[in-house]
C-alpha cells in the first residue's frame, strides 16, 4: 500500500517546479501559422507527461500509466517563448511551459498518486571536461557545460548553478571528493561559499564509444559518488554528453525525492509487507559475488532474502527503510542502477 507524499503541511510546495522550461519543439504543416499551432499543442502535451515524471517517485510511475488520459490544456497557465524562428512551413522554437499549481495538484491528490513539489536547495555544479583520461581537465564552456546549461535547472526539483572551477580548486581536492564518497570539505565551501558542491566530470574512454561520467560532491540530500558509462554513437561526443547530463538531473531529482519520502515514511511499493523484489544481473560468478556484497553492504537495506540464481540473474527481495526509493538513491551510491521491469526492479552494475 502507498504511503502519500502529498504536498502540505509536511512539504511545502514551490511554485517554480510546476513550470516546464527550456522545452523545445519543431513541427511542420501546410502553413507557418499551423506549424506553429502543432508545435505548442504537442510541447504541452510533452511537457506536461514531464512535469508528472518530475513531480512523482519513480515507484508511483506505473500509477501514472494506470491512470485514464487528461488533457494538457486544462492544466497549463501560460507559455512563453525564449527563442523561436520559422519558415513559411516550419515552426521551431524553445518554449516555457507554466501549468496550474493547484490543478495539478488536485489531479494528483484526486487520483491517490504520491508527489513531491517542494525544491531542494540550489546546488552548485561543477562541468569538467577532460579529451583524454588523465589529460588536462577543462573547467569552461563547452559540449558538456553547455549540454548542462540547455536543461531546465532553474525549475528541477533539485535546482542547479553552474560554475567554473575555483583556481584553489586542484587535482588533488578534486581527488579526494570521489575518493571520499563525495565529501568536498572546507576548500570546496570556502571557494564556492556553500557545502553543496558537485563535480561532474566527463572524459571518452580510451576507445573514443564511450563517456564516462562521474558524479561527486554534496547535492541537498547529502554527500555521494557515481560513476556511469554512456555511448558514443558515431563519434558524437555532444549527443552523448546531452543525454548523460538529462540523466544526472533525473538522478539529483530522484535523490530528491528519496530523502523527502524517507523524511515522512517514505514510499512503500512493491508488496503489502514492503519487501522490494530485485532481479540481479551480471555477467559472471565474480561479478555476482561482488554485487551480492554491495547489495549486503547498502545502507538503508535488511531482511534480504536471495531466491533463484542462474547464470546471469539472481532472484532477491529486500526491504529498505526509505522504501524502493530510498534503495534506489542507497544502490546509486554504490554503483548499482536500479530499473523498474513489470513487477521486479532490475539491478545491474554502473561501475
Amino acid at each position: 500500500m502507498l504511503s502519500g507524499i502529498m504536498a502540505g503541511p509536511a512539504i511545502a510546495a514551490s511554485s517554480a517546479a510546476y513550470t516546464v522550461g527550456n522545452y523545445p519543439v519543431e513541427a511542420q504543416a501546410r502553413d507557418a501559422v499551423a506549424a506553429k499551432s502543432l508545435a505548442v499543442a504537442a510541447g504541452q502535451d510533452a511537457a506536461f507527461r514531464s512535469l508528472l515524471r518530475r513531480l512523482v517517485p519513480v515507484t508511483a510511475y506505473k500509477r501514472l500509466k494506470q491512470r485514464p488520459a487528461v488533457k494538457s490544456a486544462d492544466f497549463i497557465e501560460g507559455v512563453s517563448v525564449k527563442k523561436e524562428r520559422n519558415s513559411p512551413t516550419e515552426y521551431i522554437a524553445t518554449l516555457d511551459f507554466a501549468f496550474d499549481q493547484a490543478s495539478v495538484r488536485n489531479y494528483l491528490n484526486r487520483a491517490g498518486i504520491p508527489y513531491v513539489d517542494e525544491q531542494a536547495a540550489p546546488v552548485m555544479l561543477i562541468p569538467l571536461w577532460r579529451d583524454t583520461a588523465g589529460g588536462p581537465l577543462q573547467g569552461g564552456r563547452g559540449v558538456w557545460f553547455e549540454a548542462w546549461s540547455g536543461l531546465d535547472l532553474t525549475h528541477a526539483l533539485a535546482p542547479l548553478r553552474l560554475e567554473g572551477l575555483k583556481p584553489e580548486i586542484g587535482p588533488d581536492a578534486l581527488k579526494a571528493v570521489i575518493d571520499n564518497g563525495g565529501v568536498t570539505g572546507r576548500t570546496f565551501a570556502s571557494a564556492y561559499r556553500t557545502d553543496n558542491v558537485l563535480i561532474a566530470l566527463a572524459e571518452p574512454d580510451s576507445t573514443g564509444t564511450k563517456l564516462l561520467v562521474t558524479l561527486a560532491g554534496q547535492d541537498a540530500a547529502g554527500p555521494f559518488v557515481l560513476k556511469r558509462a554512456y555511448r558514443i554513437s558515431g563519434g558524437d561526443r555532444g549527443y552523448a554528453a546531452e543525454l548523460a547530463a538529462v540523466i544526472g538531473l533525473g538522478v539529483l531529482e530522484g535523490r530528491w525525492k528519496a530523502a523527502k519520502a524517507g523524511a515522512i515514511g517514505g514510499v512503500d511499493v512493491a508488496s503489502s509487507d514492503g519487501a522490494i523484489p530485485l532481479t540481479i544481473e551480471f555477467g559472471s560468478l565474480a561479478e555476482w559475488n561482488d554485487l551480492r556484497s554491495r547489495l549486503l553492504d547498502t545502507d538503508g537495506a535488511y531482511d534480504l532474502d536471495i531466491g533463484a540464481v542462474t547464470a546471469r540473474s539472481a532472484a532477491v527481495t529486500v526491504r529498505h527503510a526509505g522504501g524502493p526509493d530510498g534503495l534506489n538513491a542507497a544502490l546509486a551510491r554504490a554503483g548499482l542502477s536500479m530499473q523498474l521491469a513489470g513487477n521486479t526492479w532490475l539491478v545491474r552494475p554502473t561501475f
